[in-house]
């Protein structure tokens, strides 16, 4: 078959006409094919995935059970567009109860968006013209930036690093860039870094939005996975909703990544701007949907109930790996543990492999061990586990970090200097 005139049609922000021609295969691909590899090649061995980012269980019983009653309801059955203010009113109370963020108007400073992901993707429109300048940690989630590279605007990179407790450092950027910057996205407690910002980090970056007139975008989707004292928003530091959105999800602190769902909170003009693209986007999630999260926000024990059983399960993963001889340390919140890939591995058999990078370490724990992670090595080489690995009650959560310890008992790691 000769070539489709199609071919020639597509979009340079995609490829242009060599889209689908690139051989090169995206990190998450390249576990994927790992994985599959590997359980065919050991069909009886069970592969610990410790990649993967999304929670375990199903949503909570209220919230499965609202959302049976609202579905059988006519009244939910039509486009939600941005309305859904029973959503709006307990994602204002649920601020103010989680976060102590008090007066946010449910008319104006908030509007639902179908999860974090579609606000990401739509925020650019409101914002990017041609050569505006984003600046966006690394490692991180890169839809925002994506997006905005689509319409035009170039990302520049703030490095995460331990040196900096993995929070960006702002006076790092050049005047030149700064100039032209427009948005700072930042995203706390961190994927993958599992970092959390500080009160005092977010009264700087507050500070520096409102002196160099950007925007922030507080991407908050792990923000009340917090296992040890209040979790944090953006939007409690005096100055913020004058500069500043911040984007929650249910997806990740209520077990309904599934459900599509999440809210936009802050700066009134902001959000209306937001809401505007939204409308030329979608036609907003099922109104039924909106309820069950309403009545789900209501009970914020849930996610205080699920953030206990993966700090419990981060205890665990820690001491497995510090007794392993990684530098693994608890963070206050998420559910990810970033940790320094190593530089090699001695077998037992005194076989040495080498890691040139963390994509490598990542491809033999897969490989050899059955052990699933995910690589970054933006900004030097880590590795990410994640705790939300499949099982039921702690003696499986124990089971399960056992083995992983048992398949690298033996092995010894060497770590290049930090």
């Amino acid at each position: 078959m000769t070539e489709s005139y199609i071919q020639q049609l597509f979009a340079e922000r995609i490829g242009g006409a060599q889209y689908g021609k690139c051989t090169a295969i995206y990190k998450f691909e390249k576990i994927k094919r790992a994985k599959r590899a590997a359980q065919a090649a050991h069909p009886n061995v069970e592969l610990i995935d410790m990649g993967v980012g999304e929670p375990d269980e199903m949503a909570f019983p209220i919230t499965v059970r609202t959302l049976q009653e609202e579905a059988a309801k006519p009244e939910n059955r039509g486009y939600a567009d941005n309305g859904g203010m029973e959503f709006r009113e307990a994602a204002a109370e649920w601020m103010e109860r989680v976060f102590g963020v008090t007066g946010l108007d449910p008319q104006t400073e908030i509007i639902h968006s179908i999860g974090s992901k579609a606000a990401l993707s739509i925020l650019p429109a409101a914002l990017i013209n041609p050569g505006d300048v984003v600046l966006m940690t690394v490692p991180g989630y890169p839809v925002f930036g994506t997006h905005a590279k689509w319409y035009g605007g170039v990302v520049h990179n703030l490095p995460l690093t331990a040196a900096n407790q993995f929070l960006p450092d702002l006076d790092s950027i050049p005047a030149d860039v700064l100039r032209r910057a427009k948005v700072l996205v930042l995203n706390y407690p961190n994927n993958p870094t599992g970092a959390s910002a500080t009160p005092e980090f977010y009264r700087r970056a507050v500070d520096f939005a409102l002196r160099h007139r950007l925007v922030i975008i507080s991407d908050a989707a792990y923000a009340a996975l917090v296992f040890d004292g209040q979790p944090l928003s953006i939007l409690s530091v005096p100055g913020a909703k004058d500069c500043a959105v911040e984007l929650h999800s249910m997806s990740k602190a209520f077990n309904m990544t599934g459900w599509r769902l999440g809210f936009v909170a802050g700066n009134p003009l902001l959000v209306r701007a937001y809401g505007d693209c939204k409308d030329n986007t979608d036609s907003g999630q099922f109104l039924a949907i909106q309820k069950a999260a309403a009545a789900t926000l209501r009970h914020p024990e849930i996610t205080r109930q699920i953030a206990a059983k993966y700090s419990r399960r981060m205890d665990l993963l820690v001491a497995a790996l510090r007794q392993l001889g990684f530098d693994a340390v608890k963070p206050r919140g998420s559910f990810f543990l970033y940790v320094r890939a190593p530089a090699a591995a001695i077998l037992p058999t005194g076989q040495r492999v080498q890691f040139r990078t963390a994509e490598d370490a990542s491809q033999w724990l897969i490989t050899e061990k059955l052990i699933s992670t995910v690589p970054w090595d933006d900004a030097g080489p880590y590795l990410r586990f994640s705790v939300t690995f499949t099982a039921t009650g702690e003696a499986e959560e124990r089971r399960v970090i056992g083995e992983l310890q048992r398949r690298l008992q033996g092995v010894r790691f060497e770590f290049a200097p930090a």
